[in-house]
């Protein structure tokens, strides 16, 4: 069994493979010694996709990568599900030579990441979720894009509802609530729905609960690190750590220490 001796929470790289390198210089990442965990958001809207999924896909164990919501835009690209905007930076993907292996690597990564009393998320739980249900129903998922017809099950995934989570929500419907809550959540309604057009601040919405801010939370047995909110940006607020400090938008990319809660950030190269 490999020895671990640091690991280090990473935010939302978004293709940004510079500043990836820089950052793992800065925190003296040895990939012999140390594992990676990623929240989501590997690609898109940087220039790097290609560069991004071979790194983390040759490190093997040594990264643990949870899937976000523009990992599941590409792969729902490839699955003729969606279409590219003027927005998105996929090409250098679709047109890489190995495009079915790292489309294969990526598809068969987790939505949720658990060890010992942490774990990470692309966007955030719901507050009616402990982390064994949360697994549980990551794995529903995880079923599905893993198995033969992903490209049919993505092609299914796309929209905003039901917006309000009920145990006994079956089929596309409770597939894609397990998604949009675990890849696009930031505000919840009172009434513990999920409102997801918001993307600013949550001072900007006076209205909405922010996910990790609902109470009776029942998560709350470890710490949660997440990304996808850019405008919260980096944010150590106990038993939840924000890692997306907006690198892609020229902020910085940011790494956090598990062991000692020490951090590191790059700005965008």
């Amino acid at each position: 069994m490999q020895t671990t001796r640091y690991r280090y929470a990473i935010g939302d790289i978004q293709g940004c493979f510079g500043s990836l390198q820089a950052l793992l210089s800065q925190c003296e990442f040895d990939p012999k010694l140390d594992r990676l965990w990623v929240a989501g958001d590997l690609i898109n809207r940087g220039s790097g996709n290609v560069e991004v999924l071979r790194f983390l896909r040759d490190l093997g164990d040594r990264a643990s990568c949870v899937l976000g919501n523009h990992d599941f835009f590409f792969l729902a690209v490839v699955a003729e599900a969606v279409t590219q905007s003027e927005d998105d930076t996929l090409q250098d993907l679709l047109d890489a030579p190995d495009r079915d292996v790292l489309t294969d690597w990526l598809r068969h990564r987790p939505l949720f990441h658990v060890e010992d009393n942490f774990a990470m998320v692309h966007a955030g739980l719901l507050p009616g979720w402990s982390i064994l249900q949360t697994q549980k129903l990551a794995h529903e998922v995880e079923n599905e894009l893993r198995g033969p017809d992903w490209q049919g099950f993505l092609r299914g995934l796309w929209g905003g509802k039901p917006t309000l989570w009920r145990n006994d929500l079956a089929g596309a419907d409770r597939l894609r609530l397990i998604v949009n809550a675990l890849c696009r959540l930031r505000f919840l309604r009172s009434d513990g729905s999920l409102d997801l057009k918001p993307k600013g601040r949550p001072e900007d919405f006076p209205n909405l609960v922010p996910w990790y801010a609902f109470p009776g939370a029942v998560w709350h047995t470890h710490v949660i690190f997440h990304g996808h909110w850019s405008a919260l940006g980096f944010r150590d607020m106990g038993n939840v750590i924000s890692l997306d400090s907006g690198c892609v938008w020229g902020g910085c990319l940011t790494a956090w220490r598990l062991e000692d809660s020490r951090f590191w950030q790059q700005s965008k190269l």
